[in-house]
């Protein structure tokens, strides 16, 4: 008869192996996911009516210049050769090959403009679970009350607003009513975030309703749970029971939501820059759009897809690693 100590021992590498096979398959299907990505950034981006060539030489160029520029362009080629060269230029040097405007590589352009993206996703990612927490946090320990049903009507009032139009609002309230806020553009150094405030919040805006809603409901449950009235029953001081079992079992499931809405919130960021006139990597995308720039659109649209691959992944890891549930099933 085996001993508790040669159960935990014969239990253990089992448990290991199958932590192993959990991570590998979830790195794997996200590898999957990328390459999927790679092959439709390539080839969709081709579907889109337009002649890269006639919009670079304008649309009174003669047929030789035409053909000539194909050439040089590398679309003279079939698309499986086009594909190769697009992997290689991809493996070898980090990039989808030099822009067909400027000529530069797309690494470099995009690393120009990815600094004041990343600081305004940062920044909107921040405000809206900081501004959720709070809100989720006041209407679950006043169900049913004014407080609960005003933060309730939140989310329905606002999941219907798009993006770009609260942005607008916020323009002609903060920016040119109130002149708190710039009305566009962004500076450098602390300018940057001061200028980047009125974006960011635009950006929060649209990620807060589903992010309250899902917190509160996590909190009522937890609140509700057999546990909680224990350690109130033993006169454990209320916010010891919110922040210290509260928050940390309900924040969970929000965590998993937050990271799977994250492409959502990187798609608004975007957005957002052609509103406020910021020069980042949104404004980058659509000029690209413009000039049917085919390597900095592919450029962009893969490393926004697998930097959202990467964050869902590392979401989903630390999710699996805080809640022993998903341990032991895993």
């Amino acid at each position: 008869m085996m001993n508790e100590g040669q159960v935990l021992n014969a239990s253990g590498p089992k448990k290991r192996g199958s932590s192993y096979r959990w991570l590998f398959i979830t790195a794997a299907r996200s590898f999957i996911v990328i390459v999927c990505v790679m092959i439709a950034v390539f080839f969709l981006i081709r579907i889109v009516p337009g002649d890269p060539a006639k919009m670079i030489l304008g649309e009174y160029a003669t047929p030789e210049a035409l053909e000539s520029m194909h050439h040089a362009l590398g679309l003279d080629l079939s698309l499986g050769e086009q594909f190769l060269r697009f992997l290689s230029n991809l493996f070898t040097q980090g990039d989808t090959g030099n822009s067909i405007v400027s000529g530069n590589s797309t690494r470099v352009l995009i690393a120009e403009r990815a600094p004041v993206t990343l600081l305004l996703i940062a920044m909107s990612s921040v405000l809206a679970i900081v501004i959720a927490l709070l809100l989720a946090t006041l209407a679950s320990t006043n169900k049913n009350k004014w407080p609960d049903h005003l933060i309730r009507i939140f989310p329905t009032v606002t999941m219907g607003m798009p993006v770009f139009w609260v942005g607008l609002l916020l323009i002609l309230l903060f920016g040119v009513r109130l002149r708190w806020f710039p009305v566009g553009g962004a500076g450098e150094g602390w300018g940057m975030v001061y200028s980047l405030i009125l974006p960011s919040i635009t950006v929060a805006f649209s990620q807060m309703p589903t992010l309250v809603r899902s917190l509160r409901a996590q909190m009522l449950d937890v609140l509700e749970s057999d546990f909680i009235v224990t350690l109130k029953a033993a006169q454990i001081p209320s916010r010891v029971i919110l922040f210290k079992h509260v928050l940390r079992n309900a924040a969970l499931p929000t965590l998993m939501l937050f990271g799977v809405n994250l492409s959502y919130l990187i798609g608004g960021t975007l957005v957002v820059e052609q509103v406020f006139g910021i020069k980042g990597i949104g404004s980058l995308l659509f000029s690209s759009i413009s000039n049917r720039d085919f390597p900095v659109i592919q450029g962009i649209a893969l490393y926004c897809a697998v930097a959202v691959v990467i964050i869902s992944l590392l979401v989903e890891i630390v999710s699996w690693w805080l809640d022993p549930r998903t341990k032991g099933k895993s």
